[in-house]
């Protein structure tokens, strides 16, 4: 006899297996043909009715506790299951009200998945209750650990599967409850679907035993409970039971096995084998099968289910948490509505004294990490901002943030630890990928974060970013979805400074892939000197909705703007250092986006007073990267105006950047004379050596930018003058190779007007 749980699933599963097929005649009122099915059949059944036995189980979890949930659904694939649950639940009528709980909602919702125009083939941000598409496999758990952080009465449950458990980033997420404090941390619960079978082969999860699952997972920190639905005469209370024990636990986690594609016919009629195995997958029937087809939906009994309306009878939707508790309403899945300013502290506190341009010297990160050290204590009550960051705040001189918080780490530690509690708002893994994991769920459900990383090894994660710049962008098309808190990233240890660890940290590609982003998402800032940096961190932490990418030194260098200077040059985006050289008619413009480049330019401009003191020069500096774009390309670019005042209209543009120079000549595309810009960046040469020799190498030091210059504005009567540069930097060169550091001559170096 039929339980209203199974039911309930019934529905869920006619529902899904509709979507992936059905274009009308949703209710089979007439017998099924051709004109009924979609002309594309998109969709991934096989996890479906897996997810809807794990949501209409959390739907009594929630019922009997109260205890508000959010669902992360890894298996994004298998969204016609979610669909059906928020469509029976009322919430896709909250949010749309043509879909509606009658035959024509119903027809609508079915008729709309995978059809141009409606819903994706995925979970996405159209979907109410997601905060992860799902779409690349991996990084469900970290997302919904992140999402945990800081919120205590919050349930995760975080639905995997044994598809996505074979993936690097899982593997590492398995560890993540480490990082989380059971009292003031929200409570996750992974959720290990095992249905036996990815794409077309069998799973590992999927073929351990019983006892090598639970090993594996009281190793790794869980409680697990094993669920079995073909050991079992009641699925939906053996679910309930296992839910109710692990809500016991401090960590708990499910295990649950169901077969591959739960419900189909054995075979196909080519004889395939269908249910259990991973021809269950995708779409199992294809549409010339229809008598088969057919069979099967009917095999749901949608009369038993539905009214002659359309709609759910009452006892379905009597299995239902109340309206304000239902999953797909969650509020922490439309984090910007719950997103607050951050009470910022004034920067002024911090500013680096700059009495004369390049007299003083600082590292910008340290300073920086005092400004955000302060932020940390006007968050305290509110525990609203965190650093994700994998071990690298010590290296990267923003240890005072450490004064003032601990590394959150829950687990027991045997031997010496410094900054390391329970409580802290730093998290420090060795995993690029659980730092932005957690970063994501934590801004997705209303809170804001930072992301220090290595500037080689951000690329780590570019995969990750592709996926949350194509959330971000289709979110901010969803009119009921609110602005989240940005991204931000504060690459370091940067390239140009690599003695200890050499070629493998010298890689800038990172703002090369945020380039090809959307325009209403992707910024990408390079400030040259402590009060830059201060001024575009404020920026980026204050704003929403975007993907930072902040490129900063923690080395210690010359600083050249003073605090309202620096002010006015980052919202300009780009501008003239008139102080260094400004020469109304120039015959060449030095220009240069980055810390180093920046000081070797202006070092350069300091060769060219001696050796060609006629020459008109003029230097530019770029903070904001996109501001050389075309404002018609991006909102940051410089009108014509502003970017002729910087760089002229005819005249050659020896640049030094920071990265590799097809990221300004992308940029630039659009702009008038492209082509007379001459950009001098990293050239993929490397190893561990000395700073000024690895510019070299790469055509990036002071003797090659003021050589082009002159080359190029004086042409065969500069040759001479380029030749004596280049002569005077390979004996510095050889100098360096001798002694094993660069000469008094690089090191010492000031700017003096």
């Amino acid at each position: 006899m039929s339980t209203t749980a199974e039911r309930y699933r019934r529905a869920c599963d006619y529902l899904a297996a509709c979507m992936i097929y059905l274009r009308d005649n949703v209710l089979l009122r007439e017998p099924l043909k051709a004109e009924h099915i979609k002309p594309c059949l998109l969709g991934h059944w096989g996890t479906c009715p897996g997810i809807t036995y794990v949501y209409n189980g959390l739907n009594g979890l929630v019922t009997r506790t109260g205890r508000r949930t959010l669902l992360v659904t890894g298996p994004g694939h298998g969204a016609p299951a979610v669909h059906a649950n928020l469509w029976l639940e009322g919430t896709h009528q909250l949010y749309d009200p043509s879909l509606s709980l009658d035959e024509a909602g119903m027809t609508e919702l079915i008729k709309r998945f995978s059809w141009p125009g409606g819903f994706p083939s995925h979970l996405s941000p159209q979907v109410p209750g997601v905060i992860h598409e799902g779409g690349e496999l991996g990084y469900a758990l970290s997302t919904a650990v992140g999402a945990a952080f800081d919120d205590p009465e919050l349930l995760v449950a975080c639905l995997v599967g044994d598809g996505e458990a074979e993936t690097g980033p899982t593997a590492a997420s398995w560890h993540a409850n480490k990082f989380v404090n059971p009292w003031s941390d929200g409570t996750v619960l992974p959720i290990l679907h095992l249905n036996g079978y990815k794409i077309s082969s069998p799973t590992i999860y999927g073929a351990m035993s019983d006892e090598e699952l639970i090993s594996f997972f009281l190793g790794a920190g869980w409680s697990p409970t094993i669920v079995d639905v073909q050991q079992t005469t009641d699925p939906d209370l053996s679910l309930a039971q296992a839910l109710d024990q692990s809500m016991a636990e401090t960590r708990p986690m499910l295990i649950v096995r169901s077969p591959k594609g739960w419900g189909l016919p054995g075979r196909d009629t080519h004889g395939t084998p269908l249910a259990g195995t991973f021809h269950a997958h995708q779409v199992p029937l294809d549409a010339e099968q229809l008598p088969l087809l057919e069979s099967w939906l009917r095999s749901y009994r949608p009369e038993e289910l539905f009214d002659q309306d359309g709609r759910p009878f009452e006892d379905l939707l009597g299995l239902l948490p109340k309206e304000d508790l239902r999953i797909g309403r969650v509020p922490q899945a439309n984090g910007g509505a719950l997103r607050r300013d951050l009470p910022m502290p004034p920067l002024a506190k911090f500013q680096c004294e700059v009495h004369e341009p390049g007299k003083s010297v600082q590292s910008a990160n340290q300073v920086l990490a005092s400004w955000l050290a302060e932020l940390f204590g006007a968050t305290e009550d509110r525990r609203d901002f965190r650093i994700f960051c994998p071990d690298e705040m010590e290296s990267n001189k923003l240890g005072a943030v450490l004064d003032v918080t601990d590394r959150e780490f829950s687990w027991p530690v045997r031997g010496y630890a410094e900054h390391l509690g329970p409580s802290g708002r730093v998290v420090e893994v060795l995993s690029e990928h659980l730092c932005q994991g957690f970063l994501q769920g934590y801004l997705l459900t209303g809170r804001h974060g930072l992301f220090p990383c290595y500037e080689a090894f951000a690329a780590i994660v570019d995969s990750m970013v592709n996926q949350y710049a194509k959330f971000l962008k289709m979110a901010a098309e969803v009119p009921w979805r609110a602005p989240v808190a940005s991204l931000n990233y504060l690459l370091t240890s940067e390239g140009w400074r690599q003695e200890h660890n050499g070629y493998s940290h010298q890689g800038p590609g990172f703002i090369n892939n945020i380039l090809t982003k959307k325009a209403s998402v992707s910024r990408i800032y390079l400030p040259p000197d402590v009060n830059t940096l201060l001024h575009t961190m404020r920026h980026c932490l204050a704003g929403t909705g975007r993907i930072n990418v902040v490129v900063a030194s923690k080395q210690e260098y010359p600083q050249w703007l003073d605090f309202d200077a620096a002010e006015a040059h980052c919202l300009a985006g780009a501008g003239v250092w008139q102080w260094a050289a400004d020469d109304p008619r120039p015959e060449v413009v030095l220009a240069s986006a980055g810390t180093v480049p920046t000081v070797e330019t202006l070092a350069a401009v300091s060769l060219l007073r001696e050796h060609a003191p006629d020459l008109r020069i003029r230097m530019a500096n770029v903070v904001d990267l996109l501001a050389l774009a075309p404002p018609d390309r991006h909102p940051h670019g410089l009108d014509i105006d502003a970017f002729t005042r910087c760089f002229g209209l005819e005249m050659p543009v020896v640049m030094a950047f920071h990265g590799y120079p097809s990221a300004v000549h992308e940029v630039l595309h659009g702009r008038r004379t492209p082509e007379r810009f001459h950009v001098h960046g990293y050239q993929e040469e490397g190893t561990t050596t000395t700073p000024f020799d690895l510019l070299v190498s790469n055509n990036m030091s002071r003797y090659d930018l003021a050589a082009d210059a002159v080359r190029r504005a004086w042409r065969t009567k500069g040759a001479p003058i380029a030749d004596l540069l280049i002569a005077r930097r390979d004996a510095v060169l050889q100098a360096a190779r001798e002694n094993g550091v660069d000469p008094p001559e690089i090191t010492e170096w000031r700017w003096s007007t």
